[in-house]
């Protein structure tokens, strides 16, 4: 599996816009943390009734595209209306690409 991790928007939106997404590949982490994104990737996917865009001035916004066994998953969530999951799989992906 792999997964990219996107940033758009906030204060440093310029910034930004330089920077490449950030690629980590399950294939260079340890089993146990591969199964860990799985579980954080699985959890973060919404359902119909919880997608709800929310607006906010000068917020961040971030997509975390999912790419596994020929399936693409694009998520895209803002600092204004995060669900817990995203961002528990926002925090873990943070932590570990670099």
């Amino acid at each position: 599996m792999k997964v990219t991790l996107a940033t758009h928007g906030g204060l440093a939106g310029a910034i930004n816009l330089r920077l490449p997404p950030k690629v980590l590949d399950t294939e260079a982490l340890p089993e146990n943390a591969a199964a860990e994104l799985a579980q954080l990737v699985a959890a973060a996917v919404p359902t119909p009734e919880a997608d709800r865009p929310g607006r906010a001035r000068d917020a961040m916004s971030y997509t975390i595209t999912v790419e596994d066994g020929g399936r693409l998953t694009v998520l895209k969530q803002s600092d204004a209306d995060m669900s817990p999951a995203f961002a528990a799989l926002l925090t873990w992906l943070q932590g570990r690409v670099r």
